[in-house]
């Protein structure tokens, strides 16, 4: 995949993940909240001092996931509209990010996009 195609694909899937996490927040009473910083990168942070850190990773072609959890990294889609998947469990990038966001948050949340 050549790098101008997976940051297009990679924005594409920070962009909706920022969307949910908007959504999340104007819907629910939350303790936690995000920032966009340069360079692909969301960091949310939890009442506990706690952090999330998804990221893009140029170099792997990947999305990376840091978690109170653990590290997570993500493959792009195989296919237009498909999800982004962990290359250990293949897992989508939103069932993770909404168990790393449940398990921080001390509440269950779901982010969908």
């Amino acid at each position: 995949m050549e790098e101008r195609e997976f940051l297009a694909l990679a924005d594409a899937e920070l962009a909706r993940l920022e969307a949910a996490l908007e959504k999340t927040l104007a819907d629910e009473e939350a303790d936690w909240d995000f920032e966009l910083k340069p360079g692909g990168i969301i960091e949310a942070a939890f009442a506990d001092g706690s952090k999330i850190i998804v990221n893009r990773h140029n170099a792997a072609r990947e999305i990376w996931v840091a978690a109170r959890s653990g590290g997570f990294h993500f493959k792009p889609p195989a296919a237009m509209g498909g999800a982004w998947v962990d290359t250990r469990e293949g897992r989508a990038l939103a069932a993770v990010l909404s168990d790393c966001f449940s398990a921080q948050a001390g509440a269950p949340l779901r982010l969908d996009w």
